[in-house]
């Protein structure tokens, strides 16, 4: 729990270098250190006799070898270093988690709490963030929850990841009964986070992940009733939160939020009770009147036929509403993939649409995928490629989906390891959960179904990566990589249940320590590394001081500083030949911007830049063609137009 809810207010949603990259180090270091460990510690009781997840380990590691790799050719070098360490960094909390299932096997509980413990307190802190917006949340004024994460996605996957594990804990048959009644408070307020986050992909991929919880689980007469009755409470709350402008219309006003505020801070109060009280009833009458057999086969019948009727009714309403069938189906799916549809707005109506901004961004990662096929364009480079494509001038970092993000990135090879990683860790997890054809008339003990409940945590994770990209939100992405490796670190079912495996002879002591040593080598080397692009910026920051000052020789010094801790940035010997250009040194300040195109020649802003500069030392037509370049990468941006207009028209004499 506590690493959870440190990573999600310490990187604050991955979009801010110095804070992701802070963190970032400090997952690498930790999970590098439990890993070292791991080989070094003699086995403990439990743990499989064999190396458990060395496969899915190693397809990662290749996968974050190949990202790393694609510096090399990388049209944006500086966004692939950014994307190499998040990559490495999850690879780390990979082999740590792997390593914690090692050392500790039986702690799979503990996990289970610890997520579902970080998922309840950062759901609260988003909800609280509406109750006390003058507090909290003075500037946000969007309807969406956005704390602690600034994304309203990653709000809606952090209840959805935490959902699983929190209906475990109100369904288990152990445990102690006190203990498990808070599972039903805490789902109110993840389901409440959930649905005011208005996430349609959190909510696909809960859906998802819970029918195949209850598919499997054999919990299923105490899940629905614990599921329905927090479901069936909350629903009238939401209803009401959606009628209020303060809680659902962006740019609403601060008092305006703070009065829907209050109420809404005295129905999550009183959800807090009614759902405690509930789950106090149900507890005790399950204690004393436990259901028999045919009440559980009753129960189950029952609730294959709600979920075979949901599809009649919503066809039955499909087809009684204008078009028809027909029509409304051809309108949602001309909405679904047009990308001239526009996107639906931040209020609780576009739980009921399907248009959405994601077909025009995967169009354009379609195009991006075209210009290099296999290798890719070089990873995190999406954002600025895609300028190129764009319909609108919407700033736009991510192509909401790990499949198009991946294939216009790494190509179809990164692609290709990314389901080998995905495909090994399923096999791997499947064995330990028993969801093999052949392991399925084993028994249900609270271990299996513990350790089933952490691989559904896994799959809402990666549902949503499908149609999101919230694999650069660091807390969403340690809390499923903290599950796939421990579920992966377990041994077999048939390991648990029949004849233990003769145990292997273990690698050298001093064979192992090597290995070790290597690997908290390799953590520190690339926390090192990591940490470049901040001394750059350090750097930069120390270098326009010195301009302030008048001293332009050491400002400039400083400058190619930066530019030496961070050599694959452009933003440094922007501002090396900006400093050139006051000094005097015409040449210098272009051949430095020259440096820059040739680091990233696909970038538009190097060529504005360029432009920029010709034009102010008087080369009115070498500003025209590298503004004529830069129309060519971002043909939509006006200043784009106005550049090559400004160019033309001081060529021809016009002022």
């Amino acid at each position: 729990m506590i690493a959870i809810v440190a990573t999600a207010f310490a990187s604050r949603g991955g979009s801010q270098l110095e804070r992701t990259t802070w963190t970032q180090i400090g997952i690498m270091l930790a999970g590098a250190t439990l890993f070292a460990l791991a080989l070094l510690a003699p086995r403990v009781s439990g743990a499989p006799a064999r190396f458990r997840g060395a496969v899915a380990l190693a397809s990662f590691a290749l996968l974050a070898v190949y990202t790393t790799a694609s510096i090399t050719w990388s049209l944006m070098p500086n966004d692939s270093w950014i994307e190499a360490m998040r990559t490495l960094t999850y690879l780390a909390a990979f082999a740590g988690a792997l390593a914690v299932g090692r050392l500790a096997p039986g702690r799979w509980s503990a996990v289970l709490y610890g997520i579902a413990c970080g998922a309840v307190a950062l759901s609260l802190w988003s909800l609280l963030s509406k109750v006390f917006p003058g507090l909290l949340a003075p500037n946000d004024s969007f309807a969406r929850l956005r704390p602690p994460s600034d994304y309203w996605n990653s709000v809606g996957l952090t209840a959805a990841l935490g959902i699983p594990p929190l209906l475990w804990l109100a369904a288990r048959r152990s445990g102690h009964a006190a203990f498990n009644v808070l599972a039903w408070p805490g789902l109110g307020i993840a389901v409440t986070a959930l649905l005011m986050a208005y996430s349609r992909g959190a909510l696909l991929a809960l859906a998802i992940g819970l029918a195949l919880w209850f598919a499997f689980v054999p919990l299923r007469l105490r899940g629905v009733v614990a599921l329905a009755g927090v479901v069936l409470t909350v629903l009238p709350l939401f209803v009401w939160a959606s009628s209020q402008d303060g809680l659902t219309r962006d740019g609403a006003e601060l008092a305006l939020r703070i009065d829907s505020g209050q109420a809404l801070g005295a129905l999550l109060l009183l959800l807090l009770v009614t759902t405690t009280i509930a789950g106090l009833a149900v507890g005790f009458l399950s204690a004393v009147h436990p259901p028999g057999a045919r009440t559980r086969a009753r129960a189950a019948r029952t609730l294959v036929a709600a979920l075979l009727a949901v599809p009649v009714v919503v066809i039955i309403m499909l087809a009684n509403a204008s078009g028809g069938l027909g029509g409304q189906l051809s309108k949602a799916w001309k909405q679904a993939t047009d990308p001239a549809v526009s996107a639906p707005t931040n209020s609780p109506t576009r739980l009921t649409e399907t248009s959405s901004g994601r077909a025009r961004y995967w169009r354009e990662a379609s195009k991006i995928h075209a210009q290099a096929p296999w290798l890719g364009t070089g990873a995190g480079s999406y954002g600025t490629l895609r300028l190129r494509y764009r319909v609108d001038e919407r700033r736009v970092e991510h192509a909401h989906g790990y499949i198009p993000q991946t294939m216009s990135d790494l190509g179809w090879i990164g692609l290709g390891l990314s389901l080998l990683a995905a495909g090994a860790w399923l096999v791997t997890a499947a064995r330990a959960s028993g969801l093999r054809r052949k392991d399925r008339d084993l028994h249900w003990d609270a271990q299996r179904v513990g350790v089933a409940t952490l691989a559904v945590v896994v799959i809402v994770f990666g549902v949503h990566s499908a149609v999101d990209w919230t694999w650069f939100v660091p807390a969403n992405a340690l809390t499923a990589l903290i599950c796939a490796g421990f579920v992966v670190s377990l041994p077999t079912l048939r390991e648990r249940f029949g004849a233990p495996e003769p145990e292997p002879a273990r690698a050298p002591l001093r064979a192992r320590a090597a290995v070790a040593a290597l690997v908290v080598v390799i953590a520190l080397v690339a926390s090192w590394s990591a940490l470049q692009p901040i001394r750059a910026l350090n750097a930069q920051d120390a270098a326009l001081a010195r301009v302030e000052q008048g001293q332009l020789p050491q400002a400039a010094a400083i400058a190619r500083i930066a530019h030496q801790r961070n050599p694959l940035a452009v933003d440094p010997l922007f501002e090396l030949a900006a400093i050139e250009q006051a000094r005097g040194n015409r040449e210098a300040a272009l051949r430095a911007l020259g440096d820059a195109i040739e680091l990233e020649p696909a970038n538009v802003e190097t060529w504005r830049r360029l432009g920029q500069t010709r034009l102010s030392m008087g080369d009115a037509r070498g500003a025209l063609s590298a503004f004529q370049v830069a129309f060519f990468l971002d043909p939509r941006h006006r200043r784009s137009w106005s550049d090559v207009v400004v160019a033309s028209r001081t060529i021809a004499g016009t002022p």
